[in-house]
């Protein structure tokens, strides 16, 4: 699994890597295919189960592979008490997410590395963008009714199109989970439609809120519409319900990302958010991500992982493989 190395890291960029990657057209809703989606609980368990110990990496590869995570992160902030100047520290930290003095001794004081975005709130979109000018980090905004999802439908593609308008190149949508648990495809395609549609240029991520799906099956059928109605990505939550990302969700929608593909020929990324916090998770999902889909998807176009506190013990695992000591997690602050 060592295959990324410090000397041949090919640096941060959109379409670093896997070069650029064709947006997804969609299809038209295929009802039969969505329901014969049937998921082995078991296997799927047993396999995420045994990734960690089957698969590892250490010293200057693991480094690159950490390396590869911080270009991948979706830089968040999403809480109450958020300001202007919380977003305008979290925005510097996203074009240097690195101290200086460790990128050198990694031999990569010359590389470019910046997060994969920045992702906030609408009403920061303008403030992030002006102080992300020039960096050419995306600015994502979290839209239609986060978290929860339950305002009016014409309210939801109003939002999206006031962030798109502000500065937004990415939208993170969340689904209306009624859809999916009373098996209404067709509403949640066409709802999955409208999103895309508002978003015009900006890319669109939709938020299956997995843990609030009930099963995988649920988890493994709404992958499949939100990508036939347009979906650039797929999102396993908002980080705000009580289970968020897992490695057994996301093998089955990277399996429903793969047969998408197999079926069009269109790639579709993959963001797990909530509860990736520490830098030896992260490897399982980058892991498990190239198994299954291969190593274009370990680049920003095709992967993303929605964090705040993870880019902190990313910078303190790197510190530890220049200097052998660990530090205080205090000493990498985020914002």
């Amino acid at each position: 699994m060592a295959d990324l190395k410090l000397a041949s890291f090919p640096g941060h960029g959109i379409a670093a890597g896997a070069g650029a990657v064709a947006r997804n057209e969609a299809m038209p809703l295929d009802l039969a295919w969505v329901r014969d989606q049937r998921v082995n609980l078991s296997g799927v368990e047993r396999r995420a189960a045994t990734l960690p110990g089957r698969r590892t990496v250490k010293k200057e590869a693991q480094a690159a592979w950490l390396l590869k995570a911080i270009t991948c992160i979706d830089l968040t902030t999403l809480n109450g008490d958020d300001t202007a100047g919380r977003v305008e520290r979290l925005c510097a930290k996203a074009k240097a997410p690195v101290r200086p003095d460790l990128l050198a001794a990694l031999g990569m004081a010359d590389r470019h590395i910046t997060t994969g975005a920045i992702c906030v709130y609408h009403r920061f979109v303008r403030t992030a963008v002006a102080a992300l000018s020039g960096s050419g980090i995306p600015v994502a905004a979290v839209s239609t009714g986060f978290p929860a999802g339950l305002v009016a439908h014409d309210i939801k593609l109003r939002e999206i199109e006031a962030s798109v308008k502000d500065g937004a190149r990415e939208i993170d949508i969340v689904i209306t989970r009624e859809h999916v648990l009373t098996g209404n495809w067709p509403a949640l395609y066409e709802e999955m439609r409208d999103f895309r549609a508002a978003c015009g240029e900006a890319h669109v991520k939709a938020i299956l809120a997995t843990g609030d799906l009930k099963t995988l099956r649920n988890v493994a059928r709404a992958s499949l519409v939100c990508m036939m109605a347009g979906a650039d990505f797929i999102k396993t939550s908002t980080g705000k319900e009580s289970v968020n990302a897992t490695l057994p969700v996301t093998l089955v929608m990277l399996r429903m990302i793969r047969a998408y593909l197999e079926r069009t020929g269109f790639k579709v990324g993959y963001k797990p958010a909530g509860g990736i916090s520490a830098a030896k998770d992260v490897l399982n999902y980058q892991i498990m991500m190239k198994e299954e889909l291969g190593r274009d998807w370990l680049e920003p176009n095709l992967f993303r992982i929605g964090a705040s506190s993870l880019l902190a013990d990313i910078e303190r695992q790197l510190e530890h493989h220049v200097t052998g000591r660990y530090s205080a997690f205090n000493r990498h602050a985020v914002g």
